[in-house]
Order: C-alpha cells, then sequence, then structure tokens
C-alpha cells in the first residue's frame, strides 16, 4: 500500500535511506571479491560508478565481469530500498559520456515492502560465495524453477543443465580453461593479486579461509581457482560429505551488451538471495566465459545461441563461508 509521496519525506529519512543502501551495496558478489564500484550520494540520488583500477585487465579485458559485478550491487541498492519502504527510479548507463556511470537511484513515491522483498534483504549480509562440492541433499525442482523466475524478471534467462553429458561438458570446458590460465604468467600475477595469505589485514580479495584447504572432488569435477597455488592455506572444514555436483546452471541474456552485462549482475545478485533465503548455496565457475572461443563454444552448443554471463552451481552445503568488504568509508562520497 502506497502513502503520500515524495514531498512527506525530510531531508534525514532520505539521507539514511540512501546511505543504508550503499552499506548493503557493497556486500554484493564480485569476481575474485574485486569490490570495482563506487558511490556518490548527491541531492537525493546514488550515482554507481564502476571503479576501472579494479578491473581484471588480464581476463575481463572488455570489462563485462566488472559490469556483471556493478550489477549485482545496484540490485542490492534498489532491494534495501524497496525494503525501507521506498520506489527507487533507476537509470542504467545514462551517459554515454561517462561510461563508468553505470547507474543512477532515486528516490521515488514511498511503499509497503512486501514478504519476498524483505525475505530478500534479509540475506544481503548472510549470503556468501561456496568454492566446494555441495551435500547430496538434492534442490528442489520448485525452488530451481523459482530461481528461473527470479532471473527472468531482470531480463536474464536461468537455465537448469539437465543432461548429463552437457553437465560433463561445462566442467571440461571449465577445467580445460583453468589448466590454461594456470600456465599463464599475466594470469596467474592477476590471480595473485587478489589471492589474500591468512591472517591478511585487506578488506578486499578472496581470503585464505574462503576456501577448503583439501576439497573433495565431485563427479564431474568443476575446477576451483587456485588461489593457494600449492600452499597450505584454506579453511580446514570436513568436506567428506561435500561430493555432489549440485545443480548445474546457465545465466545467459540475449544480447551482449554493456546493457545486458549490468542486467547479469542484477539477476545473479537477485537469483543470489533468493535461494539463500532457503538455505541454498552458489559456486561461480568464470574460467571458461574468460576466454573467447571456450565462451562461444558454449554460446553455440548449450545456450540456444544466447550469450553465457555465468556459470552456477547451486546446493546446500554446511559451509558458513569467509568474507571481507571493504568498509563503506573507501566507497562512498557524500555530498
Amino acid at each position: 500500500m502506497k502513502s503520500k509521496g515524495f514531498g512527506t519525506r525530510t531531508g534525514e529519512e532520505t539521507g539514511f535511506a540512501l546511505r543504508a543502501a550503499v552499506e548493503a551495496a557493497v556486500r554484493a558478489p564480485s569476481v575474485h571479491n574485486t569490490q570495482p564500484w563506487t558511490f556518490t550520494v548527491e541531492d537525493g540520488e546514488i550515482a554507481l560508478r564502476a571503479d576501472s583500477g579494479r578491473k581484471l585487465a588480464v581476463a575481463d579485458p572488455a570489462g563485462r565481469e566488472l559490469l556483471i559485478s556493478c550489477g549485482a550491487a545496484l540490485f542490492t541498492v534498489r532491494l534495501t530500498l524497496r525494503g525501507l519502504g521506498y520506489e527507487p527510479l533507476t537509470r542504467v548507463l545514462p551517459d554515454p559520456d561517462r561510461p563508468s556511470l553505470v547507474a543512477t537511484v532515486r528516490l521515488e513515491e514511498r511503499a509497503e515492502p512486501d514478504g519476498h522483498t524483505r525475505m530478500m534483504r534479509a540475506e544481503i549480509g548472510r549470503r556468501r560465495t561456496h568454492r566446494a562440492g555441495f551435500t547430496e541433499l538434492p534442490v528442489p525442482d520448485r525452488l530451481v524453477e523459482a530461481l528461473c523466475l527470479q532471473a527472468d524478471a531482470e531480463g536474464a534467462k536461468l537455465t537448469p543443465v539437465r543432461s548429463p553429458a552437457a553437465v560433463r561438458v561445462i566442467a571440461a570446458l571449465t577445467g580445460a580453461a583453468q589448466d590454461v590460465q594456470s600456465r599463464d604468467r599475466a594470469f596467474t600475477l592477476e590471480g595473485i593479486r587478489w589471492a589474500l595469505p591468512p591472517g591478511s589485514p585487506r578488506t578486499d580479495g578472496v581470503p585464505a579461509e574462503g576456501y577448503p584447504r583439501d576439497p573433495a572432488r565431485t563427479s564431474p569435477h568443476f575446477a576451483q581457482r587456485d588461489y593457494a597455488r600449492g600452499r597450505p592455506w584454506g579453511n580446514g572444514n570436513d568436506q567428506s560429505v561435500s561430493t555432489s555436483t549440485g545443480v548445474v546452471t546457465l545465466l545467459t541474456t540475449r544480447g551482449d551488451s554493456r546493457e545486458d552485462w549490468v542486467a547479469a549482475g542484477q539477476a545473479v545478485q537477485r537469483v543470489l538471495l533468493h535461494a539463500s533465503a532457503h538455505g541454498v548455496d552458489a559456486a561461480f565457475h568464470t574460467q571458461a566465459l574468460e576466454m573467447f572461443h571456450l565462451r562461444e563454444f558454449l554460446r553455440q552448443e548449450l545456450c540456444s545461441g544466447e550469450y553465457p554471463q555465468m556459470v552456477m552451481r547451486l546446493g546446500f552445503s554446511f559451509d558458513e563461508g569467509v568474507s571481507v568488504r571493504r568498509p563503506v568509508a573507501e566507497v562512498l562520497r557524500e555530498r
């Protein structure tokens, strides 16, 4: 139920809502936990910008993963504002002359948040990236169908890969890409930049406690990023029951423009938060998508011509996850 509109808000209320949205947005997922975004709050509006200094110049020269990451942060802003009772007016890539400006979000009418909005908002701080196998507990088909609808609501398509042969193909492509990248010095050095040693005080990158020291192999096996690179890093959590691949999914878009990448990021975060609310974790595998020929193979052979933006495995785990985030003061400028 809507209440009185724009003129009933005080500056203090607006400022609180906008800052709360930014505080939530820094919890969004990003490739290698690079957190490649900055925010400006001015005149009742949030401006979200991509931080090109955090782009993966080797793995992501076009900035596709950069904008997917920013899209995830954008959805978090929108969701938080709706959860606080505001309708956000969002403009994506509003100025061609300022390519780093991903979106602006302005508060519109007051609106009572629905139960689904509240449910997803509660998961923003709980959601964690999973980097291992899952338990054998199956993800219900009805939940998978609901996750597909969540992606559709943001202009993307989430497809569960039901064919065992297709799952084996995706696993093989992931492994091949991982092997090639691990032999490439430029890829390796870029990955090292975002791999944190135990006890690191940094608030970005992947902490050593954020993945298992001795992960159990799934069948088929999906290669994980090698953040430890032969060192005894990782957590010591028991992985003996984490041998299931889970539900392998492909998130695609019809086009492959910068707008599509932002939409894909918003869809990813919407899917993740809905999944998290039902106890389901997600593991990402983007290695093959970082290599043009492998991504094109996936597009033509398994994605019906649509563009693959994310490979995700979904399942249940006992992993509570570890994550680090930069303080809001580092990414927010208020005027």
